[in-house]
């Protein structure tokens, strides 16, 4: 049995999830032609409360895309430090469009209304222009951290006040809902572009979502040509999109129960520093300086358990619908064995 804690990208599509793949009707999504691209995204708008959306290969398309929509070349970004599209997409801020990030140090990867206020550059010919503000929900690097409603109408106030346009890097963001109670509507009301991917946690092999009104998805589309993300018959992957909407979301709970449980096993073992606070699905803790990260990892994979270092001396490990509770067990009977 091999157990994979690397991410929650690992899964394999579930029997339903096939068959509503192997059923899907397809034609050409460059067209527009694709009813089952077409119904993925109409349905994803829908439970949003937006206008429109546009199905791509990965979160990171989605995010870029929205990122060259939302600004011009010399502009400026407002982002936390660990913010996935600063540390994880290849510099893709600078080279897909021109512009450069201020990192700002939020808390547990959350920035603040008051942070981005006192962070919008004055109208200076010699400083960029500030017109961008990306927020991650759940924070990956922050360990699965989510914002509370409250504080991200807080800074879609900021935003709408100074004119700027507000993105979420909403990568797990069901995994956000879930654990905070908030419906998908609300947060659709607080953004200008919300990034959703399927593959995280959701279960489905390939693909995000990019919402938002119909002429910035006209132009994301555009966009989303130029970067070769263009898909023909892309209906098989929208068909696991859609199921793992209808099937997938609720479930997410028994992730987080188990990542949990886990985490307070860990936090009883010497070996193990401390562990971050663990909010959703996403374990990320600190080996003391006696156990190197390479010699841990190596321990577990001699064990069929599959991690990756997280930084210095940091370990993540992320529950999914492939890790089961007889696996969460097996779990701890090796980590408590090192």
């Amino acid at each position: 049995m091999i157990i994979d804690l690397r991410s929650d990208t690992v899964t394999k599509p579930t029997k339903g999830m096939l068959e509503a793949m192997f059923n899907a009707q397809v034609g050409d999504d460059v067209f527009g032609e694709e009813p089952t691209v077409n119904a993925l995204e109409q349905k994803a708008a829908k439970l949003f409360g937006k206008e429109a959306a546009v199905f791509c290969p990965s979160g990171t398309m989605t995010n870029q895309i929205a990122i060259k929509v939302h600004t011009q070349p010399g502009d400026e970004v407002l982002c936390d430090t660990t913010a996935h599209i600063y540390n994880y997409e290849g510099g893709g801020i600078s080279f897909n469009s021109g512009v450069q990030a201020k990192l700002i140090p939020g808390e547990r990867g959350r920035i603040s209304a008051q942070q981005v206020q006192e962070s919008i550059n004055p109208a200076f010919d010699w400083l960029t222009k500030t017109s961008l503000v990306c927020v991650e929900n759940t924070g990956n690097r922050a360990g699965g951290s989510y914002y509370f409603l409250d504080q991200l109408q807080e800074l879609a106030e900021v935003c709408k006040k100074n004119k700027l346009n507000y993105h979420l890097d909403g990568a797990r963001i069901f995994n956000a809902i879930i654990e905070a109670g908030y419906t998908t509507s609300q947060i659709g009301n607080c953004f200008d572009s919300i990034s959703v991917c399927l593959s995280k946690g959701l279960g489905a092999p390939v693909g995000s979502l990019l919402l938002g009104d119909k002429e910035f998805i006209r132009k994301a589309r555009r966009v989303r040509k130029v970067f070769g993300g263009g898909m023909r018959q892309a209906g098989y992957l929208a068909a696991a999109g859609i199921y793992a909407l209808d099937n997938n979301v609720e479930r997410l709970k028994e992730d987080h129960k188990r990542a949990k449980k886990l985490a307070s096993t860990m936090s009883t073992l010497g070996f193990i520093e401390n562990v971050l606070p663990v909010d959703t699905n996403i374990i990320i803790f600190n080996l003391n300086e006696k156990l190197q990260p390479e010699a841990f990892v190596q321990k577990l994979a001699d064990n069929n358990i599959k991690a990756v270092g997280f930084g210095k001396q940091a370990i993540r490990f992320v529950t999914h619908l492939d890790f089961t509770d007889e696996m969460l067990e097996r779990v701890e009977k090796v980590l408590r064995s090192i």
